[in-house]
């Protein structure tokens, strides 16, 4: 039991790599929560530690990994690191729910999904159209595209529509991918999460694990073109968790309030103090496992 290293394929032969936490008190065929992290993020930032204690109160798997591009995962020949794409992502989320279903130990009925941020909206999609999905935690998640141009200023707007229209022309010239920064210190200059919050979360990882301030150009264009509760009605019958910040500026409150609103029973909203990335330590931490567990003992394991 504990951690062990794991490594799984895609449909499209990338090789996606992470980690199985095992409970100790697990026996015979045990459900599995497949977690994956958010925006630009790796396993290795607070991952780690949630899917331990998950396992260490519940019989249970985790399956941790990083997206294609990313710490340890692979991506393809063609393809840049650090790109974020949002199909591709859950296409591959969809895959560490077979490469589960794979394992010997796990009971392939009992499948849930775990997502934060960018991924919360990928677990919310993917709890949508995969019925192998059992249930459904979307923390703090990523719901709209519209998110970005109704909380862009106006003078910006105009010129990131340039940019992203000169990227595709660069790329389809031959050029190498455009880069943007996560974070900048400045929130007024371009970056994909130009907020004071993202700088603090963010950039002390830099030096812990060597985390880069990186993604693509094109990586922006998915987050403005991305839709992920545009079928969260069709996530019932399968239980389905959000926990919302009360301010959250980076995925917005008001926008995950009101997809949860169009969702269907059965479902529970679990409002959490703070900011974006206020449940990776202390009250929220805490507030944020206690519910989770609760919620995981009546949907995966009775």
């Amino acid at each position: 039991m504990g951690r062990s290293d794991i490594e799984f394929k895609t449909v499209d032969h990338v090789t996606l790599r992470g980690w199985l936490y095992e409970s100790e008190d697990a026996k015979g065929e045990y459900p599995c929560l497949v977690m994956s992290h958010g925006f630009a993020c790796l396993k290795d930032m607070c991952l780690d530690t949630l899917a331990e204690r998950l396992t260490s109160a519940l019989p249970i798997a985790c399956l941790v990994y990083d997206h294609r591009g990313f710490g340890t995962s692979d991506q393809k020949d063609t393809e840049p690191r650090n790109e974020i794409v949002p199909t591709h992502q859950n296409s591959d989320l969809q895959d560490a729910i077979t490469y589960a279903q794979s394992r010997e130990q796990i009971d392939a009925s009992r499948i849930g999904v775990w997502g934060y941020s960018y991924s919360g909206g990928h677990s919310l999609w993917v709890g949508a159209i995969d019925r192998r999905v059992k249930a459904v935690i979307a923390v703090a998640p990523f719901t709209t595209g519209d998110i970005i141009a109704n909380n862009m200023r106006s003078d910006f707007e105009d010129a990131m529509v340039d940019m992203l229209a000169q990227e595709r022309m660069s790329r389809a010239a031959g050029n190498e991918p455009g880069r943007m920064p996560v974070i900048v210190e400045n929130p007024l200059d371009v970056a994909a999460l130009p907020h004071a919050e993202s700088l603090a979360f963010f950039a002390p990882w830099a030096e812990k694990i060597g985390w880069k301030n990186d993604v693509t150009i094109r990586s922006f264009e998915g987050i403005t073109s991305y839709f992920p509760t545009s079928r969260i009605h069709k996530i019932g019958p399968t239980p389905l968790l959000m926990q919302v910040p009360k301010k959250d500026v980076v995925a917005v409150t008001g926008a995950m309030l009101e997809a949860y609103n169009r969702a269907v029973e059965p479902k529970e909203i679990h409002m959490l103090p703070g900011g974006h990335f206020s449940m990776f330590d202390g009250e929220g931490l805490e507030m944020m496992l206690a519910k989770q567990i609760e919620f995981l003992q009546r949907t995966l394991l009775e």
